[in-house]
């Protein structure tokens, strides 16, 4: 991993119980929708600090909606958000943007920028009008560049990439926000197969080796079941269970939260939980 990229270890604390006791980052009796449609109702949510958590559950189920409520880009109907034991809602902007780095599930980028501006933008909550563009925030997005492999890109237009190719810039501009918490809603979309994993990986070591918390909403289980220390597994709005995949994930889980029958074997490669879904329900379901 880049040194750029790492943090003291002032900024990050760990807990070793994965409760979400104590953790920077938490969500308490959340009522939480749009307009009259309630998604969440009485969601209380703690992220493990110095974890890598994934959120796993069915389409519409309020992952994404429960990210964009940790990252304040929804504020709650009832309940509150709490950052380092205060509401999310009582720190200006920037000071949430210098603490939480947010992947949204769709992103937008400006006609006719280019990626090296784009991932730039990461920098934004780092200045002001004492500290304007310094040497340390070149340093910063060209650590991010490398780590997500755009660099080469740096000079081309943004509109002219391809999905993946995208993907990887937005998350280049994440990283480069240098946050000691980072959400990211579905970061492998659009990607293939050997980009997913680079992803993850990429944000295992980025967890690892800088003591960043992560959170990803993701669709594929074995990925999550792999790559996640803190699972939290969610239907109609509500934490069905929550914990280290090894400990929680069974046949009957997936079942209670994906309605698919299946089994649950240790992955030979690193000993997770794998789902083999059973043969029955993929003829039923084709």
């Amino acid at each position: 991993m880049n040194e750029k990229l790492e943090h003291s270890a002032a900024d990050v604390t760990v807990s070793a119980s994965g409760t979400g006791t104590g953790a920077r980052l938490r969500a308490d009796r959340l009522r939480l929708g749009y307009r009259s449609r309630v998604i969440s109702d009485e969601l209380t949510v703690g992220i493990p600090d110095g974890t890598f958590t994934v959120i796993i559950g069915p389409n519409a189920c309020g992952k994404s909606t429960l990210l964009r409520a940790l990252s304040r880009l929804l504020a709650p109907e009832s309940g509150a958000v709490l950052l380092d034991g205060k509401q999310i809602g009582s720190y200006p902007a920037k000071e949430v943007a210098r603490r939480i780095g947010l992947l949204p599930q769709t992103s937008t980028a400006p006609e006719g920028i280019r990626v090296a501006d784009l991932v730039a933008r990461g920098r934004y909550p780092h200045q002001s009008l004492i500290r304007q563009w310094s040497r340390r925030d070149e340093e910063a997005v060209a650590a991010a560049m490398a780590a997500t492999g755009v660099s080469d890109l740096s000079g081309r237009l943004v509109d002219e990439l391809s999905g993946g190719q995208r993907q990887r810039v937005w998350i280049a501009m994440v990283l480069a926000q240098e946050t000691p918490i980072v959400l990211l809603d579905e970061p492998t979309t659009f990607l293939d197969i050997a980009h997913q994993i680079q992803v993850l990986d990429l944000c295992r070591e980025l967890n690892r080796e800088t003591g960043r918390t992560v959170v990803a909403v993701l669709h594929d289980l074995n990925h999550a079941f792999r790559y996640a220390d803190h699972l939290i597994a969610m239907r109609d709005g509500a934490v069905v269970a929550a914990g280290p995949p090894r400990e929680i994930v069974t046949a009957e889980l997936v079942r209670q939260v994906f309605d698919l029958g299946c089994r649950v074997i240790d992955d030979p490669e690193t000993g997770a939980p794998l789902v083999v879904p059973l043969a029955e329900k993929a003829v039923r379901t084709a």
